[in-house]
């Protein structure tokens, strides 16, 4: 049989069918990137003078440095939450009927179906001090005067965690449905307790899921312009504002383009460290 006619492999695909996305990508995300980087090489506001003072400005500010940990810290209080909420949701979707199943995904995808925006401003009506929460508090004499709830950091985190549930609930929908029940019930007919079975068994098996809703988590918290603005108000400055405050108030074009490149590489920093774990939880998830 000649080479011609060997029948062609049906799940082999040109590198060709990938290049419109690629230069999709090429126009509208690298190329703004170096321009950016361009533009945040510069040590006035008039982009006139190169150099890289705006960067040395940032690292040496300790009010710049605390926004940005503040920020990052943020995001991984948020993806705590979401995990410590969103795996006994997850672990419950695969030991209920189809009916519970339905309702528990439509519960899950009801926050991406509304607008963030909406969201938000519902959660400000539920913190206020004449809040639901407050109110309730109030009528039952739990306390005496209402509790701030708003512009703070827990409420920050509250609404962040709900609104990027769905990123962490998902991934260990698909995690925890791969793992064979008959696993569970081995450990367990050799002696394994419940939470033995679950920190042995269940958890690693899992890893895969929980490092890939982490990640999409951490990188949707810590970005949420809306949210961080609503919620935390003007007492609450992370790093999304920060770069507007610079970029639309002040008018300082070089330091918001170097506050962008240091917490874009913050970011990658941390999602880097995410994908580490995942090559590590790797032998897990083939499992």
């Amino acid at each position: 049989m000649s080479a011609a006619s060997v029948p062609r492999d049906a799940t082999s695909y040109s590198i060709g069918l990938a290049l419109p996305l690629a230069l999709f990508f090429l126009v509208f995300f690298v190329a703004p990137l170096l321009q950016l980087f361009v533009l945040s090489l510069h040590n006035d506001p008039a982009s006139a003078v190169w150099g890289i003072g705006q960067y040395v400005h940032f690292l040496t500010d300790p009010f710049s440095l605390g926004v940005l940990g503040s920020t990052l810290l943020l995001g991984v209080e948020v993806t705590l939450l979401c995990l410590v909420l969103g795996f006994p949701i997850a672990w419950l979707y695969h030991r209920v009927g189809p009916r519970l199943q339905t309702l528990i995904i439509l519960i899950v995808l009801l926050p991406l179906l509304t607008s963030v925006v909406v969201r938000t401003f519902a959660w400000i009506v539920i913190l206020g001090r004449q809040g639901i929460i407050n109110t309730t508090l109030l009528s039952t004499g739990m306390v005496d005067t209402p509790i701030k709830l708003l512009y703070t950091q827990f409420g920050v985190v509250l609404v962040l965690a709900q609104v990027q549930m769905p990123l962490m609930t998902l991934p260990l929908i698909t995690a925890l449905g791969r793992i064979d029940l008959n696993l569970e019930d081995a450990s367990c007919s050799l002696g394994a307790g419940s939470w033995r079975t679950f920190w042995r068994v269940v958890l690693p098996l899992s890893l895969p899921g929980v490092i890939a809703g982490c990640t999409l988590t951490f990188a949707a918290a810590i970005t949420a312009f809306i949210t961080q603005s609503l919620i935390g108000g003007g007492q609450m400055l992370f790093m999304p504002m920060y770069l507007y405050q610079q970029a639309s108030t002040l008018q300082n074009w070089p330091f918001a383009g170097a506050i962008s490149i240091i917490f874009l590489l913050a970011v990658l920093a941390v999602v880097s460290a995410f994908n580490m774990l995942g090559r590590l939880s790797r032998g897990y998830g083939g499992g």
